[in-house]
């Protein structure tokens, strides 16, 4: 009854079984490795004491920005020169916006500086100057935000003078400077102008660091590759059933053979 199984057709559907289903297993068990990676990473940066309480040290010493240096205080010298607005950033459950100039550093690159946050909508009326002449500050490291491959601010539409990421990528193409692929975010809150006292912008966690989202889409792949292997073998089980079943109307003479 179950000489089908011999045939070129079921051989050809015998190898996909044979190869299909350690993929899927393989598959499954790769992405669950990338989320135990993922909580044992949460798990360790919880026993870390925080990057911002470490001693600052330059710049250049901590780039490139990585899990061990996001959030660590670093020391920069230079003058200020353009400023953006970057709106639609949430503090303390109120929406307002970061307050971003660009310091001119001793080694001719531009180092992003998220000065502070203001509420409301963002207005370069309210945001108190920047600074002048040389200075010497200290802000916790940030990596570069997500922007498209080809530099152009994924938010878009925005007026002159304001941006949707803090990113080299976003900035190449609005000042004429090399610019750091990292920004800093400052400590200490500077004098306050029209819109009030800027609020210093805590550092965020290192991106890849924690349970994100991509964690969970770990786990979530983990359980459909999982499913694929499943269903590879449940259809393969009930086509030899059908095939099984209409091989046997035909030895008892229920059905013509159609070969």
């Amino acid at each position: 009854m179950y000489r089908f199984l011999l045939t070129p057709r079921w051989w050809g559907i015998n190898l996909f079984v044979v190869l299909a289903i350690p993929f899927c297993v393989f598959m499954g068990t790769w992405q669950l490795g990338r989320f135990e990676d993922r909580v044992q990473s949460h798990e360790e940066a919880g026993k870390k004491p925080d990057p911002s309480t470490r001693a600052a040290k330059p710049l250049d010493d901590l780039l490139p920005v990585s899990t061990e240096t996001s959030g660590r205080p670093a020391v920069a010298t230079g003058t200020y020169a353009d400023q953006f607005l970057v709106p639609g950033r949430e503090l303390d459950d109120r929406e307002g916006f970061y307050v971003l100039n660009l310091l001119r550093t001793e080694g001719g690159k531009t180092l992003p500086v998220v000065r502070g946050w203001l509420p409301g909508t963002a207005d370069s009326a309210r945001v108190p100057a920047a600074p002048a002449g040389e200075v010497t500050l200290t802000g916790d490291l940030q990596a570069s935000e997500n922007t498209s491959s080809d530099g152009v601010d994924l938010r878009g539409g925005l007026p002159e003078g304001q941006l949707g990421m803090i990113s080299a990528a976003s900035l190449v193409n609005l000042v004429p400077y090399d610019v750091y692929d990292a920004w800093v975010t400052l400590t200490e809150p500077e004098p306050g102008g029209a819109g009030g006292a800027m609020k210093p912008v805590p550092a965020a966690a290192a991106q890849g660091s924690g349970l994100d989202l991509k964690a969970f889409q770990n786990l979530g792949y983990t359980g459909e590759w999982f499913v694929f292997g499943g269903f590879v073998l449940f259809m393969w089980f009930r086509l030899m059933r059908r095939e099984a079943e209409a091989a046997r109307d035909v030895e008892l003479g229920l059905a013509a053979d159609a070969d």
